[in-house]
């Protein structure tokens, strides 16, 4: 899942003189200002970035599908009296809750 949007990190990148914006393993690099060698964009910076900007869009795309799995499944226990429905959503929004830790 991604947790950034690859927008969000240009944007702070141009605000902050860093160059050459790329993606390795799920880490972001770039050329500080002045720099000849790539470095990650630091965890702090995107810690606040996160913070400013909320949930990326595929984030949301995991959490309303979790929600929907969820009212259905509540649904569907109801109507057919058998706890399984329940049980799968709980496992599937326990993935997803699971993807949504930022290391």
């Amino acid at each position: 899942m991604k947790h950034f949007s690859d927008d969000w990190i240009k944007e702070w990148c141009n605000k902050n003189g860093w160059t050459d914006l790329f993606v390795e393993r799920r880490d972001y690099w770039a050329f500080p200002p002045h720099g000849v060698i790539p470095l990650p964009i630091p965890k702090e910076t995107l810690i606040e970035i996160k913070a400013e900007k909320g949930f990326s869009p595929q984030e949301k795309i995991w959490l309303g599908s979790a929600i929907i799995i969820t009212l259905t499944a509540i649904l569907l226990t109801y109507f057919l009296n058998c706890p399984m429905p329940l049980v799968f959503a709980f496992a599937f929004c326990s993935i997803v809750v699971g993807h949504f830790e930022v290391e």
